[in-house]
């Protein structure tokens, strides 16, 4: 892999990783018009690695929120008092939510950088997920902003954010679709979808490492890669946050599907081929 190689994929990635078009259905395809072999362990490390950058990103931008609920959720586990504020049950509600996809993607690890890296299936999650994504805008009431999250809230966007182990889905998609579907608002179900992405892609970056380092990646292709991205995705959070304040996320379902469509035409005709 080539520098420009990384700032393209890290620039991909800072784009598409907290927008719910699937960070990684993009990942798959630039890999795919770069020549990279998009089934090699150690491009799938590269890229789940390289999502050090997004994370970072998401911590600076939400450092405070971040905070407040560690300090408060520290306090509650010390004074007993403190337990019913919603900042303490605010960090058990993102250790909670975030288990399903750390327990799902360690147990499935095999088949995620396996079978599941197809062209194939990222231009099918794509199309598929994209209608979930709009039965959640116009069915989900939108009523509660994230001062009113639930264990059951947390629990099941963490469950639906397992979906996000096949390419295509989209984690930051998934999250969001289950927040809706439980009557948060769009703000509300996007922070805590950038909440619960923290740990799981902090566990997916930390055991992809060495499989990166120890491949044909090389060490500066990480680096930079991490660090474009980082700087792209501080910029697509604070986008992200103040877009869907006042719009429906149905453009990105729409979008999603025209991009699924013109993969399968590519794979149908052997311009392309899955992996």
């Amino acid at each position: 892999m080539t520098i420009w190689d990384a700032i393209i994929l890290g620039i991909v990635e800072g784009l598409t990783e907290f927008l719910p078009v699937s960070s990684t259905g993009h990942l798959t395809i630039a890999s795919k018009i770069l020549g990279q072999q998009i089934d090699d362990p150690a491009i799938t490390a590269f890229t789940a690695v390289i999502q050090f950058g997004a994370i970072a990103a998401v911590v600076l931008f939400m450092w405070k929120e971040i905070r407040k609920y560690a300090v408060a959720w520290f306090r509650g586990l010390r004074h007993p008092e403190y337990r019913g504020e919603f900042d303490h049950r605010m960090g058990w509600f993102v250790i909670v939510g975030s288990l399903p996809i750390c327990i799902v993607g360690f147990l499935a690890r095999d088949i995620i950088s396996g079978p599941l890296r197809s062209m194939w299936w990222v231009a099918v999650s794509l199309i598929v997920w994209s209608f979930f994504m709009v039965a959640a805008e116009r069915l989900g009431s939108k009523s509660r902003p994230l001062e009113k999250l639930t264990l059951v809230d947390a629990i099941v966007m963490g469950l639906v954010q397992c979906l996000a182990l096949i390419p295509g889905v989209s984690r930051s998609g998934a999250t969001l679709v289950g927040g809706l579907f439980r009557g948060l608002d769009r703000v509300a179900a996007t922070r805590m979808a950038f909440l619960l992405g923290i740990p799981a892609l902090v566990g997916a970056a930390v055991f992809e490492l060495p499989h990166a380092l120890g491949g044909d990646v090389g060490l500066a292709p990480v680096l930079v890669g991490t660090l474009v991205s980082f700087i792209v995705g501080y910029a697509s959070v604070a986008w992200l946050i103040r877009f869907v304040a006042k719009h429906s996320i149905e453009i990105f379902a729409f979008y999603r599907i025209l991009l699924g469509v013109v993969i399968l035409i590519l794979l149908a005709t052997s311009t392309i081929t899955a992996t």
